[in-house]
Order: C-alpha cells, then structure tokens, then sequence
C-alpha cells in the first residue's frame, strides 16, 4: 500500500513537472526556470537593417538584429532567428510558423487587417545635399543631375525610385564621407543621405545645404509585427519605450545609418 501511494505521489509530481515546461498562452515556448524562446521571422536581404556579411561570417547582424537582441535581454526572451522572404513573413505569422516578425516593415493600413503592429521604432527621414551655389532645393532640381548615394542604403532604394520619374543617374559609394567628399570636388551635382548624418556635415560645411524630402506617412516607419490579438505587442511596446527613453534606440540608429569612420 506504501509502495502504491508512493508511486501514485511520483506521478503526480512528474505531471505537474510537465505541465509547468509546456507552451504558454502567446507561443513562447518555455525551457528551463523563466526562459522563454521566441522565432523571429525576417528577411535577411535589407542592409543595414537585416543582412549577412557572407566574406566575413554566415550570423545575421544589422539593425533590426541588434533591436530584438536588446528586446529580448528587456524581456527576458530567447530568439531564434528565421530567414524567409519578405512576402510570407505576415502568412507566417498568421500560420504560428514564427512568433514575430522584425524585418523593416512597415504598418501599413492593409497589413493592419491581418496582423498586429508594435509602435514605430525607426523612420528614416532622408536630405538632399548639394552645395548652395548649386540652386537644387527639392527632387525635380535632381533633373539631369549625377546624385550619390550610399551604397546598399535606403536611400539608395530612394534613389532608384526617384529616377523612374525624374531624369537623372545614381551612383554609389561604400561609405559616407566618400559621397561628402565627391560632392565637395564636383564629381556630384547631389547626394542624398538620412538627415541626422546629414545635419553633422552641414555644420561643418558651410558650403552646403541641404533639403529634407517628403515623408509618405503611410509609407513611413518600421514596425514589429504579431499575432492578432497578441498580448507580446503591449509587452514589445512597453521595452521599446523604454530604449526609447534611455536613448538605446539613438544609439542604435547612430550605430547603423551614420556612415562615419570608425
């Protein structure tokens, strides 16, 4: 009769051992004591946001990758990352294969009616630089003019996209000084980077000026998207005001997007 309650008692504990490593009610998969692992989905071809630097490791590294590293350290978390492409990252959410996807994103109005957005954590506002003497002041001055940009950067993609309707030719330099440097000897007519790198350059260069270019406001921002419904939006939301506050985010962006020398 001992030997039975005993046995009856073991399994008990066993059961309830059990019970206490299984999922919880948001996905994140408990392991041992108070870890929690998350699968991020991302889509690692957006330098400098998520990327690999293939001549020199095979590790996603980038902004977006240093922004859930510091969220989840807040949070208590572990993340797998999951390289996917862009477009089925929100049906991967929606299908349970990842937990949350980081990956440059913007809430847009159709993506809100499948899934759940954090607050904005980045939105780049970009400058057209160019000296004063040169009278471009918007981008239909841009018109037949070599523009530079940085290379693999988002105003590069600008860029781009501005050249589909307006005449003009794109190149591209490795860093940020280079593009101050071959604006400064002619051998750009402008050059368009983020505005907080531009602004440094500006007051050091009395010679140039610069023009901040319009934001599409629903174009604009990048965001962390969940589940509908997720309880994990509040919680990101509350982590990222607090980088926010503390002034991670900044040093985050300046990390990133300045282009300076190191």
């Amino acid at each position: 009769m001992k030997k039975s309650l005993s046995f009856i008692f073991i399994l008990l504990v066993l059961s309830f051992s059990l019970a206490a490593c299984g999922t919880d009610s948001n996905g994140a998969d408990k392991a041992s004591g108070d870890s929690k692992k998350l699968v991020m989905g991302t889509s690692a071809d957006y330098k400098p946001f998520e990327y690999v630097d293939t001549a020199n490791s095979d590790e996603f590294i980038g902004y977006d990758i240093d922004l859930a590293n510091m969220l989840a350290d807040e949070l208590g978390y572990e993340v797998e990352i999951k390289d996917m492409e862009f477009s089925g990252l929100i049906t991967a959410l929606k299908t349970g294969q990842v937990d949350f996807v980081l990956s440059a994103m913007t809430p847009t109005a159709e993506r809100k009616k499948n899934v759940d957005f954090s607050e904005v954590y980045y939105t780049a506002k970009n400058m057209i630089i160019a000296k004063k003497e040169s009278g471009i002041t918007d981008e239909e001055g841009l018109k037949g003019k070599t523009v530079g940009v940085q290379l693999g950067s988002i105003q590069q993609d600008e860029a781009d996209e501005i050249a589909k309707s307006i005449d003009l030719k794109v190149e591209t330099r490795d860093r940020i000084p280079e593009l101050i440097q071959d604006l400064q000897n002619g051998r750009f007519d402008a050059i368009i980077i983020e505005n907080t790198v531009a602004n440094g350059y500006l007051e050091k260069n009395e010679e140039l000026q610069g023009t901040t270019m319009e934001v599409n406001e629903e174009e604009a921002g990048s965001a962390i998207a969940f589940p509908k419904d997720s309880d994990m939006t509040e919680e990101f939301n509350t982590a990222l005001k607090k980088l926010k506050d503390n002034g991670e985010l900044d040093k985050l962006a300046e990390k990133w997007f300045n282009g300076k020398e190191e």
